[in-house]
């Protein structure tokens, strides 16, 4: 993909950017925000930008693309560009702000590394950034025409739930009174709130309501930041957000869907919050011809904390053939286990699908119990709220 002397040139400096790559991308932020602050009131994370995690998620996935260019030259990182399409879509990003990108990503590349970007290293690295943003500009517009349009919608919340002293169910009703999309379990959409000071914040919650329902649900987390900021768009829909208020909502977006056959065995482990993308799941095989074995596994605090854990275990029963495990660190109950999620003594058939939702520490241990089962690592499919660090480290 790459032409032959920009990859000898990437492969060169490669080791000087990846070793810059956290300055320039603080660099290029600063001076992306300077120059457009309606970005970070009204499209950007601020959390995630207080807390450095947008800016090391894009510095890795930079830096993988590029190396995923040198040592596979004949195939894109569809996985990786695919996830971050996903998330970009729901965000309603256009084309054109590829080049504002561009702009200030290329002028803090110039100012972090000085005299070392020649004329022949700019045009390598321009290369780099212009295939993965065009493979990604291609693949979000497929994703708007499969959606109808990147514009948000109005939703009226028509109930309110109470799941756990930090976690709501909002369901909504499409506020112009017209049909409801049917999504792919396991996809997210993104919320879009007004908040005191006038901006603008998004944040993406996984459905958790049956694929063909005829309204929307998600669930909501309450983000106690402890030494950071509590998460302020949770705090805002907890503390604000009643039956009869109106949301933004995107379409349904998300690259972790439920694509198994009937009678392909199938594992979802989740742990916390990581649950609902799971319920959603489990409401579509049910619903289903699925024949084959599910494994459900979940790992909370404890069975008060267990979000839509009524849920959760009716669905399951649902299901012909289904194994359910609950682990919990404290307050266990019996039929459940105490302690963190362990896989050693829980069977897991071969040809198994996966699906993983959760903090990443998590996932990691998850995803690497599962190969040591005979888990193909294809068939591990996982999905992780926030910047997705794994995938840029990976």
């Amino acid at each position: 993909m790459l032409t032959e002397q920009s990859a000898a040139t990437v492969r060169a400096t490669l080791p000087a950017v990846g070793a810059a790559i956290g300055e320039i991308t603080e660099r290029f932020y600063d001076r992306l925000f300077t120059a457009h602050p309606e970005l970070l009131r009204d499209l950007f994370n601020r959390g995630n930008q207080a807390a450095g995690t947008q800016r090391q998620a894009l510095a890795g996935s930079i830096a993988a693309f590029a190396t995923h260019l040198l040592d596979h030259p004949d195939r894109r990182p569809d996985a990786m560009l695919a996830r971050i399409a996903h998330k970009h879509a729901s965000l309603g990003v256009a084309p054109e702000q590829y080049q504002v990108v561009h702009e200030h990503l290329f002028a803090a590349i110039a100012e972090i590394l000085g005299e070392a970007v020649t004329p022949e290293v700019a045009a390598a690295w321009d290369e780099v950034y212009w295939l993965m943003a065009n493979a990604l500009i291609a693949l979000e517009k497929r994703l708007y025409e499969e959606s109808g349009g990147p514009g948000p919608r109005r939703w009226e919340v028509v109930e309110r739930v109470e799941e756990t002293a930090d976690v709501v169910t909002f369901r909504l009703r499409p506020a112009d009174g017209g049909p409801v999309r049917a999504f792919r379990a396991g996809q997210y959409v993104s919320v879009g709130v007004t908040l005191p000071d006038g901006a603008r914040q998004i944040r993406q919650y996984s459905l958790t309501g049956a694929p063909a329902d005829s309204v929307r649900q998600f669930s909501v987390k309450r983000v106690h930041g402890g030494a950071t900021p509590d998460g302020e768009v949770s705090a805002h829909l907890h503390a604000h957000v009643r039956p009869g208020d109106v949301l933004e909502l995107s379409e349904p977006y998300g690259d972790l869907v439920l694509d198994a056959g009937d009678d392909t065995p199938v594992l979802l482990a989740s742990a916390g919050i990581g649950v609902t993308p799971m319920i959603a799941m489990l409401a579509g095989l049910a619903a289903g011809s699925h024949r084959g074995p599910v494994t459900v596994i979940h790992g909370d605090r404890s069975p008060a904390d267990h979000a839509l854990r009524a849920d959760h275990t009716s669905y399951a029963g649902k299901l012909s053939d289904a194994d359910v495990h609950f682990f919990y660190e404290r307050d266990a109950e019996p039929g459940t286990r105490t302690g963190l999620v362990d896989l050693t003594d829980i069977a897991v058939r071969p040809g198994t699908r996966a699906y993983l939702c959760g903090p990443l520490p998590f996932l990691r241990a998850v995803r690497a119990r599962l190969i040591d089962k005979g888990v193909a690592p294809a068939d591990i499919h996982y999905e992780v709220f926030g910047p997705d660090l794994w995938l840029a480290q990976g």
